[in-house]
């Protein structure tokens, strides 16, 4: 598939991508310290940064060279240390922390104006009414139209402190006079529980998409709300995630294990081990659980997927996890910078290291998904390949292997038709996002005038939009065959959960993502057998 390297993708007040398993301490280390200082290799790329700086011929960025220094002394480390840039820092910090302070909305610029996709859930414009498709034409009296604006300009008008107050001047479609907003800016809530709603009348459904600082939070709000409407089961949804906090993971695989069980161990560069037990009586204890990974279920992910499959709790369903046994601590460098820093690794209860080899360097290490395609296993069980050195024996007697990320209970295959997998990309890498807003836009009086529990009735997919996506995607220089009649349904039921997230969010997406999804389906069968 060919495509322009420019992304369509709309942009929120806040930057989202972490990966890794990560101890919530940060360390500051100061470089004073008499053992740094006594450091003859610290002196020495001291002493060597100085002669280019007062000896070399030519002026030189120092400030690149050492970050070019930076990231090719932990290149030759594992693959998940790495090095955050001073300008990256405050972006990775805030994805994390699991809320923002701003006013709370995401948007395009269309035509050079700020439009609105979406009034965040939970965040200051959302409460105050404004609605997608508005346009955010003044910001305490400066122009934010027709300026050639950039969008870290635009962020910088619309973020603050907390509690400060910012008016909008808003242009709504059929509406002549300006609308007035006044804004105060508050935290606005960076959700990693994607989704929570009923599969069926006794089948609760979470998806988590990572393990920030508030998920433990949001999970057992969500279960509690499942509890009330009749969950006695749940689907633990993992696909995907690629980790985060190991503290937030511990706390959720706490809620399905009994007290004094094993959740994990640590080790360390000295040997020292560090246990962690589950600690409290968990809200799902009793009740029968189904942990959903796929191959991009990493770290923190699978930690929860493991702690669960050694004690014998519910069911690990999917595919092979990612397998990243590694443990980072995030460590700042005092000018801005952070490097997150592999110190540990951890083990499941029955002794398994689910880390994948990495001796063959970070190109083999992240091509492994490529290896999994190619080798058959993706489509069929058989084809995993496991080391019987690494064998290890549950509690309950079920075999389980170390060496490379969680081998599910139930394998369910994955759909590798290329075409199917070209709109998976197109879905998740903003272009039908794009799309699917122009054709809100189109109509937005009446898209927004729609109740959620009209949407299904009232929205139908016509064979005219799908047509105009198509048109779209060949303007933008990419090449998809959406001709095909095999391929209709499921175009049809993308675009209507994007125009589904971008009128009622996350949950409403999921719900219309979720419907004949092969993992889910064998859920549902599972949790149904007597």
């Amino acid at each position: 598939m060919k495509g322009r390297n420019k992304i369509y993708t709309p942009l929120l007040l806040s930057i989202a991508c972490a990966v890794g398993l990560i101890l919530g301490a940060r360390l500051n280390f100061d470089t004073s310290d008499e053992l740094f200082s006594a450091n003859p290799k610290k002196q020495k790329l001291n002493r060597l940064i100085d002669y280019i700086d007062y000896e070399y011929v030519d002026d030189v960025n120092t400030d690149s060279i050492v970050d070019l220094t930076v990231n090719k002394i932990l290149e030759n480390l594992d693959p998940h240390s790495v090095y955050i840039p001073k300008d990256e820092y405050a972006n990775v910090t805030e994805n994390m922390k699991g809320d923002f302070v701003g006013i709370g909305v995401s948007f395009y610029s269309v035509q050079d104006t700020i439009v609105v996709i979406k009034a965040l859930e939970g965040g200051p414009s959302e409460k105050l009414g404004i609605r997608g498709g508005d346009r955010i034409l003044y910001a305490d009296g400066n122009k934010l139209f027709n300026r050639g604006i950039s969008n870290d300009s635009i962020t910088r008008h619309l973020k603050g402190k907390e509690n400060t107050r910012v008016t909008l001047k808003v242009l709504r479609k059929g509406i002549e006079d300006l609308l007035t907003f006044d804004v105060k800016r508050g935290k606005v809530p960076l959700k990693s529980v994607d989704a929570a709603y009923m599969l069926t009348e006794n089948l609760g459904y979470i998806k988590i998409n990572r393990f920030a600082e508030t998920t433990y939070k949001e999970f057992s709000n969500a279960i509690t709300g499942l509890k009330k409407k009749g969950a006695k089961q749940i689907a633990l949804d993992l696909r995907d995630n690629p980790g985060g906090y190991l503290s937030e993971a511990i706390n959720i695989a706490d809620e399905f294990i009994k007290d004094e069980k094993l959740i994990l161990y640590t080790k360390n560069k000295s040997g020292a081990i560090e246990e962690t037990y589950a600690q409290r009586k968990g809200e799902f204890e009793n009740g029968k659980v189904y942990v959903l990974i796929n191959e991009n279920s990493a770290s923190a992910s699978e930690v929860v997927a493991g702690a669960l499959q050694d004690n014998d709790v519910g069911t690990i369903v999917g595919r092979r996890s990612y397998g990243k046994g590694l443990v980072q601590r995030e460590m700042e460098l005092g000018d801005g910078s952070a490097v997150r820093l592999t110190i540990a690794r951890y083990y499941t209860p029955t002794g398994r290291s689910i880390q994948k080899p990495y001796e063959n360097g970070n190109e083999s290490y992240f091509n492994d998904y490529m290896r999994r395609y190619q080798n058959g296993e993706l489509n069929s069980e058989d084809s995993i390949t496991v080391n019987d050195s690494l064998k290890y024996v549950t509690p309950g007697g079920k075999v389980v292997y170390g060496g490379g990320g969680i081998i599910p209970d139930i394998f369910v295959p994955k759909d590798t038709d290329s075409e199917k997998e070209k709109l998976t990309f197109l879905l998740r890498g903003g272009y039908m996002s794009r799309y699917v807003f122009d054709l809100l836009e189109k109509d937005r009086r009446y898209y927004n005038s729609i109740e959620k529990n009209q949407f299904r009735k009232k929205i139908e997919i016509t064979e005219e939009m799908m047509n105009g996506f198509d048109r779209y995607l060949r303007q933008m220089g990419v090449r998809v065959n959406l001709n095909g009649e095999e391929h209709k349904p499921l175009l049809k039921k993308y675009l209507k959960a994007e125009m589904a997230q971008q009128l009622f969010g996350t949950n409403a997406f999921e719900r219309y993502l979720n419907e004949d999804d092969r993992i889910i389906e064998k859920v549902i069968e599972l949790s149904q057998e007597k």
